[in-house]
């Protein structure tokens, strides 16, 4: 994982008002915590976190004024519902060579044998993995199973030092028997309830 070079400086005013202003200038209000230090609140440069945050558990290294650069995770993003701008970021410190646990989304390759459907029970893992290591993602391969096939957690290939910590016996991915639609049995109802509308429509005529 390459480290994103961020450029933050210290936040200063605080409430909406200088929430607001601060977004009008194109930076993000941010709030950097952990390792028992106090917390720090920051505005970071918005285009350069938008770009940043397209990689899932993205490591950041904050260039912060007067400061030693420190390394952080995104913990929690909230961006505008309507157009999907940033508007607040909860930083965690990290130190190199420690562990941390992390959401790694699950991306299926292959395709499972013909006549089946699958069913991806979970579609990210929780790993411990060094924190200056985090895989972008996970990939299972179903290329030709079979119906009945199952996947679980503690069959999943992990990348070198990575542990899995949801339960080993949950399932990440099932195969099954796919479902036949009697094509033919609701065309022939259609045709008998087209053919008894049209018995209705003559006995109709016939009456007047």
């Amino acid at each position: 994982m390459t480290d994103n070079k961020i450029s933050a400086q210290i936040r200063t005013e605080f409430g909406k008002g200088a929430a607001r202003r601060t977004r009008r200038e194109g930076l993000v209000p941010a709030v950097l915590y952990g390792h028992g230090a106090e917390t720090v609140h920051l505005t970071l440069p918005g285009h350069d976190m938008m770009l940043a945050l397209r990689q899932a558990n993205v490591l950041l290294t904050l260039s912060i004024e007067g400061e030693k650069d420190q390394l952080a995770l995104p913990k929690q993003v909230q961006r505008d519902p309507i157009t999907g701008f940033l508007k607040h970021v909860d930083l965690l410190v990290v130190k190199r060579g420690e562990k941390v646990v992390v959401e790694v989304p699950v991306i299926l390759t292959g395709e499972a044998a013909p006549e089946t459907s699958v069913n991806q029970d979970l579609t990210s893992l929780a790993l411990e993995v060094d924190a200056t290591n985090i895989p972008e993602e996970i990939e299972i391969s179903i290329e030709g199973l079979e119906a009945g096939a199952q996947i679980l957690v503690s069959d999943v290939q992990l990348p070198a030092g990575a542990t899995a910590t949801d339960e080993a016996d949950a399932l990440v991915v099932g195969i099954n028997q796919a479902q036949e639609l009697d094509v033919e049995g609701d065309a022939g109802e259609g045709e008998e309830s087209e053919a008894a509308e049209g018995e209705t429509d003559e006995a109709a005529a016939e009456e007047e």
